[in-house]
């Protein structure tokens, strides 16, 4: 089984959805008014940040990957050619591995894509008629279901064995907890827009990169690929 460890870092919308944005922000905010009267509501430009995290508006800044033990690589610059060469990628694998890929990571890339004309080597929808099971030869089929590590294996997910209530713990809370090395040296995902902003795409792709690395190793633990030194144990 071939399996792709992958994360992306997102930045907000380009200029050029500025008049958009704005029409959307002012219909947010004559709901709000109407609702909630004169309670306070975020400005244009919270409202501009958080579209770094939807992918209709926001874009991939980089994204870095690996393919089984394979050196940990990365991606940057042109956004289309970026999803491209994920998908170019991604069609290798038999696995998708990363921390919140479900919810996040995998969503995001699809949306830029349909929003940048590239199609995905994996299918999101069935064709009418046929079953998941029963696909034709060749066929990749993205399943988003819950409750299933096939074809996607969400560390964030499975460390909580799917609940609710857990299900919000980083990267680096379950990293430190097995004696893995945390990715968050220098930058963490908060500060990715300032970064970019500050022209250090170099440093966001490491950052990345670090991430995957991370999560490779701790995907290795969670299904017993890799034993600890009983000794060395952190806690």
């Amino acid at each position: 089984m071939n399996k792709l460890y992958f994360d992306i870092e997102t930045i907000p919308a380009p200029e050029s959805a500025e008049k958009t944005l704005r029409y959307l922000y002012e219909r947010k905010q004559k709901k709000h008014k109407e609702r909630d009267g004169e309670e306070e509501f975020m400005t244009f430009e919270e409202f501009f940040e958080q579209t770094s995290f939807d992918g209709t508006y926001g874009r991939i800044c980089t994204i870095a990957y690996a393919l089984n033990n394979e050196p940990v690589q990365s991606f940057s610059g042109d956004e289309t050619e970026m999803v491209r060469k994920f998908w170019e990628v991604a069609g290798r694998a038999d696995l998708f591995v990363g921390h919140n890929i479900r919810d996040f990571d995998l969503p995001f890339i699809m949306q830029r894509s349909v929003i940048l004309g590239v199609r995905p080597s994996w299918d999101k929808y069935l064709t009418l008629g046929v079953s998941k099971f029963r696909l034709p030869a060749g066929v990749k089929y993205l399943d988003f279901a819950r409750y299933m590590n096939l074809p996607i294996f969400d560390t964030q997910w499975e460390w909580n064995n799917w609940r609710e209530k857990w299900s919000n713990k980083t990267i680096e809370h379950i990293s430190l907890a097995l004696g893995i090395p945390t990715p968050k040296d220098g930058i963490d995902g908060s500060e990715v827009w300032k970064f970019y902003k500050e022209g250090k795409v170099k440093e966001i792709c490491e950052y990345c990169m670090r991430d995957v690395e991370t999560v490779r190793a701790v995907y290795k633990r969670m299904t017993f690929e890799d034993l600890p030194n009983t000794e060395s144990a952190p806690f």
